[in-house]
């Protein structure tokens, strides 16, 4: 995107390099003597009546305008490209001096000028956007090394290394907590100005700030390979994957401008010929030579070349600021064309942690002992299903009984000698296994159970489950908001446990036991036999070949994924599936943004081209139209970034 956007203003972008001032000074300097000149012109000053001196006078005003873009003319004929905006402007400059209209010529290269540098300002403004919201890397690490500490280059610390991070500096490298727990800004990979609490042995992310006390971490991946030096990568080169509506400008303008080009040559050279047909005919070339000149000026495509591209970067912008990477324009293009939503369930729209959810004593059993025997037999296993067993006898402060010489059985459970007999904790299976007499009801429940039996009785049974996210009916709703209907929950887990969460969030579908090849066989039927435009929401590890096949990839949570990233189109820097409405309504946003540009700037362009044909358009109001619609245009794309609130509101996109 960088080179199609600088193609109409590289010239001045030189110029801001060697100081802005310098650009206002000579615009400034154009514009006084072009007034001055009019001016004397108009009073009669003897002056500008003289044949030399008047086109001097104009000459001087036009040259520190003009050769900024003929020297870029030169370099872009140099390189074979002869038809371009720049020689458009030149010609049309040059032929108003020729026929004597010095004023113009100098309007022409002056408003061309200002509104190459508000283009060129614009296109920085995004640019120097994007680069401030994510190139926040620290610029160094302070490291124990030899005994001490030391700052260094973030580059030259080694995965495994001791850093430190004091309160309201940046983390330069992934790495994990070493002690104690401490509160995280995330706003500069999440968007989100909610701290994160993240305890010992959890993994932080390089750019989060912690709030509230000085970390000592240890580096797990090289700066290089941190996330946030992925994501910066990926959104800088997000520019190098065009939309297809880019695609089509730029071979549009590559037809286009030369095509314009041949038409002004004719628009001379046809009245000449039909006044050789047509005795009554007067030519008269100045006259019809001064409407070629029109047609060049209003004909130039700076509006679209800039303005389209700079609207997809500033979609990209807009949506890196809520946590959300496209992965380039084609995709944030292709977003909009989604009209069905598939999610994963675990990790997705559910939190991926277990969660007692009931405890079905039988009669004569207090539930509180039941969870104390559980917890007792789940206190050494570190399986998902025992951390929520011990956490929930935990939080109701239980006292646990003395079990000894517990056995894990694989994929059935746990057994344990006690005072009281042996003590079975797992699958009814494992139960069933033992003798001992299991409710027939047990193998209609969805949820995950875990039963337990003490001495051959059976004592009663613990359900669990994963929540829902918080947002994630919210998701749901915000997605029907859109006009997305067909949605569906695919899983490996069990049908029965998907289907209750798909009734429970009010999603229609739900598949669950399901292999990953088995996920990319329905996503695959869905696309070719229904015609579907899918969108499939994972968590970007499992779910990696769905995220591929997928017309869009969508992948949450995936900051430390390396799958995530290559896999997927977007991805989602929070565990929040509302952000895919955002994604969603952001893309529509840009898109509609892109499409009025396209057609204000078409329709004005050819209105006045008519115009000028006929003879009722001057080359004032050519260049007027030329300048007011290509800043207009780039007006309308930087509303992408002024925007605050861009997908704030999923349902409305304007």
């Amino acid at each position: 995107m960088e080179e199609n956007v600088h193609a109409c203003c590289a010239g001045y972008c030189a110029g801001e390099e060697r100081g802005e001032w310098k650009t206002y000074l000579r615009l400034l300097f154009a514009l006084a003597m072009l007034v001055a000149g009019i001016v004397g012109q108009h009073a009669g000053a003897a002056f500008f009546r003289h044949e030399v001196w008047r086109p001097c006078w104009f000459a001087l005003a036009w040259l520190p305008v003009a050769l900024p873009v003929a020297k870029e003319a030169w370099e872009t004929l140099r390189k074979g490209d002869a038809f371009n905006e720049f020689t458009l402007m030149l010609l049309a400059s040059l032929g108003a001096f020729y026929i004597g209209e010095y004023p113009e010529a100098v309007a022409v290269m002056l408003f061309y000028a200002v509104g190459e540098m508000f283009q060129d300002k614009a296109v920085a403004k995004a640019r120097g956007h994007i680069q401030s919201l994510l190139d926040v890397r620290p610029r160094t690490a302070t490291v124990r090394r030899g005994g001490r500490w030391m700052a260094v280059a973030p580059e030259t610390v080694e995965v495994g290394e001791e850093i430190e991070v004091k309160a309201g500096e940046r983390v330069p490298l992934d790495a994990v907590m070493l002690e104690g727990d401490a509160s995280f800004n995330t706003a500069a990979l999440t968007g989100e100005s909610v701290p994160r609490r993240i305890g010992e042995g959890g993994e932080v992310l390089s750019g989060m700030i912690p709030s509230d006390r000085v970390v000592r971490l240890r580096a797990v991946r090289a700066y290089t390979d941190s996330a946030l030096s992925r994501i910066l990568d990926m959104v800088q080169h997000a520019a190098s994957r065009k939309a297809p509506t880019e695609l089509f400008i730029r071979r549009f303008a590559r037809v286009y401008t030369p095509a314009v080009t041949l038409f002004a040559a004719l628009l001379v050279v046809l009245p000449y010929v039909y006044s050789l047909l047509a005795p009554s005919f007067v030519f008269d070339f100045h006259v019809w030579l001064y409407r070629a000149l029109v047609f060049l000026v209003i004909s130039c495509p700076c509006a679209l070349v800039v303005s389209i591209p700079l609207g997809y970067f500033g979609g990209i912008g807009a949506a890196s600021r809520k946590g959300i990477l496209f992965k380039g324009g084609n995709c944030l293009d292709a977003i909009t064309h989604v009209d069905t939503v598939v999610f994963d369930k675990t990790g997705t729209l559910t939190r991926g942690v277990f969660r007692v959810q009931e405890v079905r004593p039988v009669a004569g059993t207090e539930s509180g002992k039941l969870a104390a025997w559980a917890a007792a037999a789940e206190a050494g296993s570190n399986h998902p299903i025992a951390r929520a067993v011990c956490g929930y006898a935990e939080g109701l402060g239980l006292a646990l009984p003395e079990v000894r010489d517990t056995e894990e059985l694989a994929g059935m459970g746990l057994r344990a000698a006690t005072a009281e007999g042996e003590l079975l904790v797992g699958k009814a299976a494992l139960l069933a296994s033992r003798g001992v007499d299991c409710p027939e009801e047990l193998a209609m429940v969805p949820e995950t159970i875990v039963a337990v039996a003490l001495d051959g009785r059976y004592l009663g049974c613990m359900l669990l489950a994963d929540e829902p996210k918080e947002d994630a009916a919210v998701a749901v709703e915000r997605l029907r908001s859109l006009g997305i209907g067909q949605l569906c929950v695919l899983s490996g887990d069990k049908s029965a446990l998907v289907a209750k969460l798909a009734a429970q969030l009010e999603i229609p579908a739900s598949h669950g036991d399901l292999m990953p090849e088995d996920k990319v066989r329905y996503i695959e039927k869905l696309q070719h036999d229904g015609a579907a435009r899918v969108a499939f929401v994972g968590d970007g590890l499992n779910d990696a070949p769905v995220l591929a096949v997928s017309g869009v990839g969508i992948a949450m949570g995936g900051l430390g994924s390396d799958v995530a990233i290559e896999a997927a189109d977007v991805v989602l820097q929070t565990d929040q599936p509302s952000k895919i409405a955002d994604a969603i309504a952001i893309a529509r946003r840009t898109r509609a943004i892109v499409w009025q540009n396209i057609v204000g700037a078409i329709g004005v362009k050819l209105l006045v081209l008519l115009l000028g044909v006929f003879g009722v358009a001057t080359l004032w109001e050519a260049v007027f139209a030329d300048v007011g619609v290509a800043l207009l245009a780039v007006l309308n794309a930087m509303r992408l970034l002024r925007d605050k609130k861009a997908g704030a509101h999923a349902g409305s996109v304007r």
